[in-house]
């Protein structure tokens, strides 16, 4: 039994923005999962463990297959299933995933010595404020950002160091079911942390003239962003 995620565990990045039918069609009709990746995938809908919906998934696939990115970096590695994914799409990319929860490191362990064939992953333990300044700058082609959402904006100073000019950053479940379209008193006093995060981030990214940003009404929306200039700096204010 899995112990770090309820039922009731942030349940908006549960309610995809995009109308029912759509998200079904979408999750239906794109290729499955197969082997490994498809029981991971089970695995975590039985524990209620937060993993990238199937139509991200088929857009991962996608994405890592045109791209080809040579060095991917990871903050929140949950069981491994996204690292997983991307090694697979990206059969020369080295990854670094970094997670700090300890029942979820244990897993994604276990995933990977099973899974990760080419020795492409490597998994980093701790604070994500505390590694990510021992990383090299100006090294990684894209990243994935699926942690704890308030801390986008903590994070993104030091992510923007390490990635290369023409990066790419894709930040997951960034409309939380639609909440941050909402004025902050409608929102549940338990979700505005994140709400607030959010909309920093929004601030600090959506017209930055160092970036280019895109909304996705994917799942719970993703936050994409190319880095195009090298020593880009957020807005002290803001962040």
């Amino acid at each position: 039994m899995v112990e770090s995620y309820s039922k009731n565990a942030n349940h908006n990045m549960r309610r995809p923005v995009v109308k029912e039918e759509v998200v079904e069609f979408m999750r239906t009709r794109q290729a499955q999962n197969t082997g490994y990746l498809k029981e991971l995938e089970e695995f975590a809908r039985r524990e209620n463990i937060p993993i990238i919906p199937h139509e991200t998934v088929a857009f991962f696939r996608l994405l890592m297959q045109t791209l080809q990115p040579k060095h991917i970096l990871e903050v929140g590695t949950a069981i491994g299933f996204s690292a997983l994914l991307m090694a697979e799409n990206s059969t020369e990319a080295q990854i670094t995933t970094i997670d700090r929860n300890e029942e979820m490191i244990g897993f994604a362990k276990d995933n990977f010595a099973k899974y990760d064939s080419r020795g492409q992953i490597e998994l980093l333990e701790g604070e994500a404020m505390d590694l990510l300044p021992e990383l090299p700058d100006d090294h990684y082609d894209f990243v994935f950002m699926d942690s704890a959402k308030s801390k986008y904006i903590v994070f993104l100073p030091e992510v923007l160091k390490k990635v290369k000019v023409g990066g790419l950053i894709v930040l997951d479940d960034i409309f939380q079911g639609g909440d941050v379209t909402r004025d902050m008193k409608e929102v549940r006093r338990g979700q505005r942390t994140i709400y607030k995060g959010l909309h920093r981030l929004f601030d600090a990214t959506l017209t930055h003239p160092g970036l280019t940003a895109s909304l996705v009404s994917m799942s719970d929306g993703l936050l994409l962003l190319r880095k195009n200039e090298k020593n880009l700096r957020l807005d002290s204010d803001i962040i």
